[in-house]
């Protein structure tokens, strides 16, 4: 399997787990000039921008290791065009989170980092 293949496997799954757990899925792979999301979607009052890692096993470290600052900053600088192009408040709650699946076991990292500028 291809790595956008296995991407695209991963997602849905983070995706089902998500929904499990009272996600609302609002977008799948958000693409704009700025950069991408895998998931957006509500949960309660928040706006929740999702990434989605998986590993097999550690041996290249753990999944959420893999969201380091410049991927961060990319995901901030996306999230801030999204709301932007769908007339959010400023005032819109907005969290980041994590879905680190390692092997067949995933979990959901809220407010994995905050927004990064700059």
């Amino acid at each position: 399997m291809n790595q956008r293949n296995t991407g695209s496997t991963y997602e849905k799954i983070a995706a089902h787990l998500l929904k499990e757990k009272g996600y609302h899925i609002l977008e799948m792979n958000y693409h704009c000039k700025v950069g991408e999301v895998d998931i957006i979607a509500k949960e309660g009052e928040y706006l929740v921008f999702v990434e989605v890692k998986y590993r097999k096993d550690t041996s290249k470290g753990y999944p959420s290791e893999a969201v380091n600052w410049k991927k961060q900053k990319k995901i901030s600088q996306t999230a801030a065009f999204y709301l932007m192009s769908h007339h959010y408040s400023e005032t819109t709650c907005v969290r980041f989170d994590v879905v680190a699946i390692l092997g067949n076991q995933a979990k959901i990292i809220k407010n994995a980092f905050p927004y990064c500028f700059g």
